[in-house]
């Protein structure tokens, strides 16, 4: 009597599997992905140019004048850092260009970012007559030179007696026409429409939707959006500089344009006020940037 061993069938792997199962371990799911020395060189080579302006500022800001002027420059720091942005804070007044410049990007930042998320919410959300032809208008006057507002809008600033003072840097900055659309982009996707259906289905009013459900839905894109409109706001020059040229209490950067006038200019002590001025974004980008950034990734994540 003989027997006959039947083999075992082969193993059959679906092709995704096997697919898979080539791919290098850093591209598999759970895998870290690594940067070649390409990579590495690239992003070395972007952070060294991203860096130089500031750290040529420092180096700048810790020399005196007559040492800048000598061929070539200096490249690294000097002694005169310390005495510099001394010179420069007590001379330009910078203590109090700094609390007016802080009280008008915030006020600034705090206004748009409410107002660009409601409207945004509206523009995104909300079904209503000649909304894409509203839209369309406020996207038209991003096209629209800052500078060809000028004019008309120091008239008025002047007719309604503002001039120097700095409700006349503050009001024309509530609104902001990227702010609207830049919370619309984000709420079409990052706003499912059921939830706004079963707030509706609870009873809740319009109001109630923005507080409870548009708001932190949108938290992420206005913690960005709220950065980008504050860093914009202090360095803004040309409309403080127009409207606060004869007032005592300047902004920041019309602070430091005052600094350094002369028949020759002290570009050092220039240097050290543009120094001081920057410190306080780079303050603020330390301490909220990671809460930001990670804002970002989780918004992209529910999107």
């Amino acid at each position: 009597m003989t027997t006959t061993v039947t083999p075992p069938p082969p193993e059959t792997t679906p092709a995704k599997e096997r697919k898979r199962s080539r791919l290098p371990k850093s591209a598999r799911a759970g895998g870290t992905l690594h940067g070649g020395p390409i990579a590495y060189a690239i992003l070395i080579v972007f952070t060294i140019v991203s860096l130089f302006p500031l750290v040529w500022t420092a180096i700048a800001a810790s020399r005196d004048n007559q040492r800048l002027a000598e061929t070539p420059p200096p490249f690294w720091f000097g002694s005169n850092l310390f005495k510099n942005l001394e010179l420069a804070w007590t001379d330009a007044n910078l203590g109090e260009a700094f609390l007016n410049t802080t009280i008008v990007s915030g006020i600034s930042a705090a206004t748009v970012v409410t107002l660009s998320t409601i409207a945004g919410f509206a523009f995104a959300k909300l079904r209503f007559k000649g909304r894409n032809a509203m839209m369309l208008i406020v996207i038209g006057t991003m096209m629209v030179p800052p500078q060809l507002s000028v004019i008309p809008l120091y008239m008025m600033v002047a007719k309604l007696d503002w001039t120097d003072q700095l409700q006349a840097v503050i009001f024309p900055s509530l609104v902001s026409a990227f702010g609207v659309f830049f919370m619309r982009q984000y709420l079409l996707q990052a706003l499912p429409d059921e939830i706004i259906e079963a707030a509706r289905v609870d009873g809740a009013s319009s109001w109630r939707v923005v507080w409870h459900v548009v708001f932190p839905a949108a938290r992420p894109a206005m913690a960005v959006l709220g950065m980008l409109i504050f860093v914009q706001t202090w360095n803004d020059f040309l409309w403080p500089f127009l409207v606060l040229t004869q007032s005592g209490n300047p902004t920041v950067q019309v602070a430091v344009a005052g600094l350094g006038r002369g028949f020759t200019p002290d570009q050092s002590l220039i240097m050290a006020g543009a120094l001081l001025g920057t410190l306080p974004l780079l303050l603020v980008f330390a301490l909220f940037g990671k809460q930001i950034v990670g804002g970002i990734m989780q918004g992209a994540v529910k999107g």
